[in-house]
């Protein structure tokens, strides 16, 4: 007979299965209710029946979220966890709205959109992708420095560029700063664009940059899931 630990922490047992696959099955269910609570002119019916199973849910996952408070090895420990915090707002947002009328406050209800990160506690591929940024975290660190840098930097080239022939897009320093984004991410809206000779060599420069800085993240993060992937094999824990 499974213990009551066992079936809220432990997915491996038929029981933990069963109520994993209970939890997440209501989170996608939420997910759905809460998108088609936006929808305009809904019937009364229809409206009446997403209230009362917001309250259904809220219900189970408050009842699960007291479980797993329960079961926990440092119960404060799990109360200031990333999984902690995410249970206890994927709840908070309809206690916080019950006593206030005020529209303001309805803007927590959107905060129920944090039961989705509460899929990645039964997601053994989102697991692994969370190792895999533990493993590569300094280098994109020092990834994201270095992108920041070459942002200002390329800001900084194409204001000497175009500043005098569009002073009314190219006119300062932060002005280029939005050019300088899309253009070293290569996505290029086109809103703004150079039109001197030396700003069009400029661009195609920080074009060819962009490539890089597209393509080195998703190299960093691949070999370490690959190590994430191996360490799991292994039964490492890094």
């Amino acid at each position: 007979m499974p213990t009551l630990k066992q079936i809220v922490e432990d997915d491996h047992t038929p029981a933990g299965r069963a109520f994993a696959l209970l939890i997440q099955s209501l989170i996608l269910l939420s997910m759905v209710e809460f998108s088609m609570d936006t929808l305009p002119n809904l019937p009364d019916g229809v409206r009446a029946a997403l209230k009362w199973f917001e309250i259904f849910s809220v219900s189970v996952f408050s009842i699960e979220y007291i479980l797993r408070i329960a079961v926990a090895d440092s119960r404060v420990a799990y109360l200031f966890s990333f999984f902690g915090i995410i249970d206890l707002m994927a709840i908070l947002p309809y206690f916080v709205g019950l006593p206030f009328d005020l529209r303001s406050v309805r803007a927590m209800r959107l905060l129920r959109l944090f039961r989705l990160f509460k899929l990645a506690r039964y997601s053994a591929a989102v697991r692994r992708f969370h190792l895999a940024l533990r493993i590569a975290k300094e280098e994109i660190v020092l990834f994201l420095f270095a992108t920041i840098i070459l942002l200002f930097l390329g800001a900084v080239g194409i204001y000497y560029f175009e500043g005098d022939a569009q002073p009314e897009t190219f006119g300062s320093v932060f002005h280029c700063l939005w050019w300088a984004v899309e253009t070293l991410t290569t996505v290029g809206y086109g809103d703004v664009h150079p039109i001197t000779v030396g700003g069009k060599a400029f661009t195609l420069g920080i074009l060819l940059i962009g490539l890089g800085v597209i393509a080195v993240p998703a190299g960093l993060v691949a070999t370490a899931l690959a190590k994430a992937r191996q360490l799991e094999d292994e039964g490492v824990e890094p």
